[in-house]
């Protein structure tokens, strides 16, 4: 068995394979380097998010919420939920300060539901950066194993027809050796595949968690409504 394996398949290849292990092998780090980073990020997020947004609700005025979500000196940095509090707060001051321009064309309903949807929205890709390096790597690994296990048994065949050895023991350990390409590229696919559904369902709960603040908000400003967090 020592003679067989990835090492084997290494010394044994020619530039192609090698290019493609090569290749595999970045692509698994890759996929558990974003891994890693993004579901770090996603539950520091979501963590912060639990922390805060009681608080925030439970504040006297808007400034104290501001403060209670990282306003004064960032103690949570990064909180998803400051932004779109901010984003409220800087529609409110926006449309006050032109008012003559915009109330014949936009209510002040209207307007901060635009600027929070714009503020979910360039949250919602952030937290989407990344994901479509795990989707290309879980589609396009096992194809580029496959296709080195092609590659493999090619030169296989052509080694046995050079050679005239045709008995199970010749052709095992080639075609075995062959056969480890695709192991290798479903290796390389399946985590980054697990990972990409993971890390979009941890997604999508912070964005629904973040629609449900931005409509709090959206009521806070406009009806001076404050739902119970």
């Amino acid at each position: 068995m020592q003679h067989y394996g990835l090492e084997n398949v290494w010394q044994q290849g020619d530039f192609v394979t090698r290019s493609l292990l090569l290749t595999l092998a970045l692509m698994s780090l890759l996929s558990w380097a974003v891994i890693v980073v993004k579901l770090w990020n996603v539950l520091r997020l979501t963590r912060i998010a639990e922390a805060t947004e009681y608080s925030f609700w439970r504040s006297n005025d808007l400034g104290a919420g501001l403060d209670e979500l990282g306003d004064d000196g960032s103690p949570h940095p990064g909180n998803l939920l400051l932004a779109l509090a901010l984003s409220g707060k800087e529609a409110v001051e926006h449309h006050r300060d032109t008012q003559a321009h915009l109330d014949e064309r936009m209510d002040i309903s209207e307007w901060v539901t635009r600027c929070l949807n714009g503020t979910l929205d360039e949250i919602v890709a952030r937290l989407q950066a990344g994901l479509a390096i795990l989707a290309s790597i879980g589609s396009t690994a096992p194809f580029i194993g496959l296709f080195g296990t092609v590659w493999g048994i090619y030169h296989a065949m052509i080694m046995i027809g050079q050679t005239g050895q045709t008995t199970i023991e010749h052709v095992a350990g080639p075609v075995g050796e062959s056969l480890i390409m695709t192991a290798f590229g479903l290796f390389v696919a399946i985590p980054a595949v697990l990972g990409y559904n993971a890390l979009t369902r941890a997604n999508r709960r912070l964005a629904t968690r973040l629609n449900r603040f931005a409509h709090g908000i959206h009521a806070y400003f406009v009806a001076g409504w404050r739902p119970a967090a």
